[in-house]
């Protein structure tokens, strides 16, 4: 559900609209031009695929390490290899370890801090080919890994690159086993295991391009695909959530109020006198106001409410798991924050808001449930405007602000 119980609606043609609310529910359904978002890896979203990242990493080195006991165990090679592995491994989290803890890698595009980590790991297994020879059978299949690691972020051309720099590595530590031991088996081996690597690397680095190109081109349309779900959900002119969005959102937390008992609240906010403020600052001018005040009104409002633009000057405040008391406490606020805020000077009055708040009682429809939000919120224009008005539910016995002896349709100047 929504407000962190379950994920947000994939896209509005999901929202579990029921017939009540397609009948309350007239908003038109024209397309959405999505806009454009900045896409970075902060925040705990980004951070908890940072960590998967190493998490990856971990598994590899962890199955290098693996393979290399098995060698240990078998008596191919001996101990100081291990203690050069785990220094190694140390060394390579120590350094990547400090670059996330002083956040210099969000400086860092994800292709260069994967690129980091495929050199650091194929330099390090040239490292222990050099100190042990037999270490090139794990050499061939781990630089495959290592490749497909960084296969869909880093560029294909860079990957060609590091591999032509990798063979003339792996030749110069075949030509200084050569000169150290003059073993001509040991060398014949290498250039094999040279050649070997010579021709499939490269194959699989421009085989897998094709695969890169598409796994672009899925990732730049799930991307496309997410705007647009996203920019659905709002207001283009404000911002803030639509009428449709806004709607099912109210279905989906009466179904949980239905569901679990618990309390849930509505209010309705109407700008006051909004055809004076078009008339006298023209239409952009009263955009800008409708703007100014959805920026005032979600500030306002808690972390878990819902904030939505219902139609014209009408806007709809859901407070999910809240009684009437803490609701109408938030409907003050945003009322005297609009009051009290400083609009501009070609109006002539001042700019303030009508609001009804009312408290869902269990079973009803939410046709009935907005309706007595809606008639707190003409009450209060009736009664002065500029006041947030309480309609008390039918059944007194489910509200709890009866409790405090707060009357049925009490003005709150």
């Amino acid at each position: 559900m929504l407000f962190g119980r379950k994920n947000l609606f994939s896209a509005t043609d999901a929202f579990p609209l029921t017939d009540a609310v397609l009948e309350f529910d007239d908003s038109s359904s024209v397309a959405v031009r999505p806009g454009r978002r900045a896409l970075d890896g902060f925040g705990p979203r980004g951070e908890r695929s940072a960590q998967s990242k190493w998490w990856a990493v971990a598994g590899l080195i962890g199955l290098y390490a693996l393979a290399l006991l098995g060698f240990y165990a078998l008596g191919v090679v001996g101990v100081q290899v291990l203690w050069v592995l785990a220094g190694l491994t140390a060394a390579g989290f120590a350094v990547f370890g400090a670059l996330f803890r002083l956040g210099l890698h969000h400086k860092l595009r994800l292709r260069h801090l994967k690129l980091g980590i495929v050199v650091a790991s194929i330099s390090g297994m040239l490292g222990l080919f050099y100190l042990e020879p037999v270490t090139q059978i794990l050499l061939a299949p781990f630089m495959f890994v290592a490749v497909a690691y960084g296969i869909f972020t880093v560029p294909r051309r860079t990957l060609l690159v590091l591999t032509a720099g990798v063979l003339c590595a792996y030749a110069a530590v075949a030509a200084a086993h050569y000169a150290e031991q003059g073993n001509d088996a040991l060398l014949r081996l290498e250039l094999m295991h040279l050649l070997a690597l010579a021709v499939s690397v490269p194959a699989f680095i421009v085989l897998m391009g094709r695969v890169q190109r598409l796994y672009r081109s899925l990732y730049q349309a799930s991307r496309k695909i997410k705007n647009i779900q996203e920019d659905a959900q709002r207001d283009t002119l404000l911002g803030c959530f639509n009428r449709r969005y806004i709607l099912a959102a109210l279905e989906e937390q009466k179904q949980l109020a239905d569901e679990s008992g618990i309390p849930l609240c509505l209010a309705v906010l109407d700008i006051d006198h909004f055809k004076r403020i078009n008339d006298e600052l023209g239409h952009l001018g009263g955009d800008e106001v409708l703007r100014t005040f959805a920026r005032i009104a979600q500030q306002g409002v808690r972390g878990g409410d819902v904030f939505g633009r219902y139609g014209g000057e009408e806007f709809l405040l859901i407070f999910p798991a809240t009684s009437l008391l803490p609701s109408l406490n938030t409907c003050e606020r945003i009322r005297a924050q609009v009051e009290s805020h400083a609009w501009t000077g070609l109006l002539k009055g001042r700019v303030t808001v009508s609001i009804g708040v009312t408290q869902y009682v269990l079973g009803e429809s939410v046709l009935e449930f907005f309706s007595r939000a809606d008639t707190a919120m003409y009450m209060a224009k009736e009664g002065g405007r500029n006041q947030v008005v309480v309609e008390e539910p039918i059944a007194k016995g489910d509200s709890q602000l009866s409790d405090l002896s707060i009357p049925s349709g009490h003005a709150f100047l």
